[in-house]
């Protein structure tokens, strides 16, 4: 009866950590990853004394990060994904920012 049991409660718990994985394939631990990973990006670009980068958007899947929005200049495109490159985990940085005319 223990064995059984025990049997049971195994497979609940595998049963268990395969519900937790989502849609997209990735783990829980990827997740819980990647939302570190653009929340370190955004805390560069917020802190950064040179420029206001409020109206760029960050987000990470399995460590590439993928930035939208605005800049002013090619100078501060550059220097966004140069924050983003310094960033622990990011394994590559896609950037489609667009360059606002004053």
């Amino acid at each position: 009866m223990l064995k059984l049991l025990t049997h049971l409660m195994f497979a609940f718990a595998m049963m268990t950590l395969v519900a937790c994985q989502s849609t997209t394939g990735k783990t829980a631990g990827q997740t819980i990853d990647d939302a570190s990973i653009t929340t370190a990006v955004q805390a560069k670009l917020s802190q950064d004394r040179l420029s206001n980068f409020s109206r760029i958007d960050v987000d990470t899947e399995r460590g590439v990060v993928t930035l939208n929005g605005v800049v002013k200049s090619a100078e501060q495109k550059m220097r966004v994904v140069e924050l983003a490159r310094g960033v622990a985990g990011v394994r590559t940085v896609n950037n489609n920012l667009q360059i606002q005319a004053p």
